[in-house]
């Protein structure tokens, strides 16, 4: 395996990267988001008929279930065949704190078996924690129009006021979530 492919990209070649995209977006006349996809399946399988949310022309946007379709293809071929090490580069600090609030082995692989399995899902605990989280998810991408992929990226490389209060949301909200709440979610 050559080394330079398992390594995260410098921000000086990924940051360009996403600028080029993104230029070529606003040239089309796109816009990036990861949550109008759901909008998009849902349209396709008729749900037009039930909403007029619903109703618009779903072909124009197949390009972006196709991007997303390459996200995953993407992930899977970097998870399986690029990734050298499960283990997750946190500082120890964050380690010790995660330990505090009743991790087990925080930081040796990117998602916590304590929390992500099928037997922390069989709890009633990590289920409404999940089953919660989820609907606080959809109902805040569709109230905010939109997800932080696409404000972050899309909404702020047009320069929209909206969506740059959304992702000023997202950082408050994720900082009382991490500080706040999860600490008693957790212990």
């Amino acid at each position: 395996m050559i080394e330079w492919i398992s390594q995260p990209w410098p921000w000086y070649v990924a940051g360009p990267l996403i600028s080029v995209v993104m230029f070529f977006m606003l040239y089309f006349g796109k816009k990036f988001g990861v949550s109008s996809n759901l909008r998009t399946m849902c349209s396709i399988a008729g749900a037009g008929k039930v909403s007029d949310f619903f109703r618009f022309n779903w072909k124009e946007d197949i390009w972006n279930l196709v991007f997303v379709l390459g996200g995953l293809i993407g992930g899977y071929v970097a998870k399986e065949y690029l990734t050298v090490s499960e283990t997750v580069g946190i500082s120890e600090a964050t380690i010790n704190q995660l330990k505090a609030m009743g991790l087990e082995n925080p930081g040796s692989t990117y998602l916590p078996e304590s929390i992500f399995s099928w037997e922390a899902l069989s709890t009633p605990k990590y289920a409404l924690m999940l089953i919660v989280g989820g609907m606080l998810v959809g109902f805040g991408t569709r109230y905010a129009g939109g997800c932080t992929s696409g404000h972050a990226i899309s909404g702020l490389s047009n320069l929209e006021w909206p969506s740059l209060v959304a992702v000023i949301g997202f950082f408050i909200g994720g900082l009382v979530m991490t500080h706040l709440i999860l600490p008693h979610l957790l212990t």
